[in-house]
């Protein structure tokens, strides 16, 4: 066999990938969990703690403000300590700001504590994807790596499902305890990660060759070293400048672009659920079921995503998942007024459309940036694309009072064709390359 043969990228599935697996996914569910449990709990707490509609939106975007300061955290520290010392910092924050929340007896208190748990979040996306990415092997990169978002959107419909249960048999009141509940999911997340060795990768682009052997060994075999890792580097520096100097600029305004425009109506929708499925004229049961049906269907379209990137490609997948879902964006704003079924089977067409573009946001970015650099991009990236999706959410709440749902539903139309026409315009085909090949700015 050749030495490519015999690459780490080329090995089978094995148990360390998958309980690597279990390790980061638990995060993307536990991030689903969260930054759904406000959309449930938003009204009663509101009612309670008599919040105007400005409180209720920044307690909304206020996870995705936290995001944006966790995502150039997150980015830039790994380059430098590494990854497996930050693998612990989110499920932390986690654990202690949920606990927190039973305690909050105003918006400002709320504000601060879900800021913080979006700081824990941010770290999250490029620590524990770069970590995933760093190990496994080429051909199950992709639908790993999409995987985590099937898992964001579980966590997100089991938070639906759990929070709407207890609103329902304990009442209102107990919006806190609700608040609360992601810490059971925390503390198994921190007990999981317990014994995640250093990424061999980055080990070595920092010189420290004997250690990156040594994880080599005990995660492939002894039949495996150094000279099995296709990708060899020196220690550099990583900043954002010396991103945008070598040559990856115009792949960190993609991943920017795309990114903040898939996330953009998502979280919005999330956040303001009830207000937005009101504001459609689905009420009473209607609105609880249209809650649920379309946070399952974003489960569909991510299943149905992860499936598809390997066969269609990532390039095409992006493009045809911007096109479908913006335009049932548009079919929603012109059919507003219109029945219940028919809503629910636009807002169904737009979940199950967008989940290719979910999808690759985690794949994408992990992919097409170097070792040196990857955690800083997707660090970046995931800023940026919170910053956008933050000032969406909080306008939601103002733009349904004052433009109508119909415009509201066209202005998320237009920023999910803006990702259509970057997509079209930069998205590169990574199908089928190692991560080196991935990368490289040569081909």
């Amino acid at each position: 066999m050749t030495e490519q043969q015999h690459s780490i990228e080329d090995v089978p599935l094995n148990g360390f990938h998958r309980l690597l697996m279990v390790r980061t996914g638990g995060a993307w569910l536990l991030d689903g969990y969260v930054l759904s449990i406000i959309g449930v709990v938003l009204i009663p707490l509101a009612n309670e703690l008599k919040l105007s509609d400005f409180w209720q939106g920044m307690i909304a975007a206020s996870t995705l403000f936290g995001m944006f300061f966790g995502g150039f955290l997150g980015g830039w520290l790994p380059s430098y300590i590494g990854r497996q010392k930050l693998y612990f910092l989110g499920p932390l924050v986690f654990v202690l700001c949920s606990l927190g929340s039973l305690w909050a007896e105003s918006g400002m208190a709320l504000f601060i504590l879900r800021f913080v748990i979006g700081i824990g979040i941010g770290v999250e996306y490029p620590v524990a994807g770069g970590l995933l990415a760093e190990f496994l092997p080429k051909k199950n990169r992709g639908p790993f790596l999409a995987a985590l978002t099937i898992l964001f959107f579980a966590g997100a419909a089991l938070a639906y499902l759990v929070g709407l249960t207890t609103l329902q048999y304990a009442g209102e009141s107990s919006w806190r305890l609700i608040l609360a509940s992601p810490l059971v999911i925390g503390v198994f997340l921190l007990i999981v990660r317990l014994g995640t060795p250093e990424s061999p990768r980055w080990l070595v682009s920092k010189g420290r060759f004997n250690e990156a052997e040594n994880v080599i060994r005990k995660v492939y075999g002894n039949g495996f070293s150094l000279k099995n890792l296709p990708e060899q580097q020196s220690e550099s520096c990583a900043s954002l400048v010396s991103l945008l100097r070598s040559g990856y600029g115009p792949r960190l305004i993609f991943i920017t672009i795309f990114w903040t425009c898939a996330v953009i109506p998502v979280f919005a929708v999330y956040a303001f659920a009830p207000k937005v499925m009101q504001a459609l004229h689905l009420t009473g049961d209607w609105e609880a079921l249209g809650s649920i049906v379309i946070t399952m269907l974003f489960v569909v379209g991510c299943v149905l995503g992860t499936s598809l990137v390997n066969v269609l490609g990532r390039r095409p997948l992006v493009i045809h998942s911007f096109l479908w879902s913006g335009i049932a964006l548009l079919g929603l704003g012109a059919m507003s007024d219109s029945g219940e079924i028919s809503v629910l089977i636009l807002f169904g067409i737009y979940a199950i459309a967008i989940g290719g573009a979910q999808i690759l946001e985690l794949v994408y970015p992990n992919e097409i940036f170097p070792t040196e650099l990857r955690t800083l991009a997707v660090g970046f990236g995931s800023s940026m694309s919170r910053i956008g999706a933050a000032v969406g959410t909080w306008l939601v709440p103002i733009s349904l009072q004052t433009i109508g749902i119909d415009n509201t539903m066209y202005a998320a139309a237009a920023v999910t064709l803006v990702g259509l026409l970057a997509s079209w315009l930069l998205a590169p085909e990574t199908r089928a390359m190692t991560l080196h090949e991935a990368a490289s700015l040569a081909r």
